[in-house]
């Protein structure tokens, strides 16, 4: 598996993190729903369409509330790199409007 938003960004709140106790576990690390998607575990490769992970050190809402940080995050830019070059940015699209959707 590639490397999950988690392990790039240290944030310590992946399930016994450093800062669970301060923050809470990162839902990216426990959305069961989304493991492998860009072949990361759980949402660890699509963090920016779960709601409540980290940014700056702030929570971030939505998706809608939070692409335009999320667009500029090394993570994210170096996740659809990978995902256009490997050909699969359609199945991360498609992914996501199936949660949306609520399937």
């Amino acid at each position: 598996m590639k490397q999950n938003c988690w392990e790039f960004k240290n944030c310590g709140r992946q399930p016994n993190g450093i800062k669970t106790a301060e923050l809470g576990v990162c839902p990216a690390a426990t959305t069961v729903k989304l493991d492998k998607a860009n072949s990361g575990k759980n949402g660890g490769r699509c963090c920016w369409i779960i709601a409540g992970t980290l940014c700056g050190g702030q929570v971030q809402g939505i998706f809608a509330q939070k692409l335009k940080n999320c667009m500029v995050c090394e993570f994210y830019t170096s996740v659809l790199r990978d995902e256009k070059a490997e050909g699969t940015f359609n199945d991360t699209i498609d992914l996501f409007n199936r949660l949306e959707r609520g399937v």
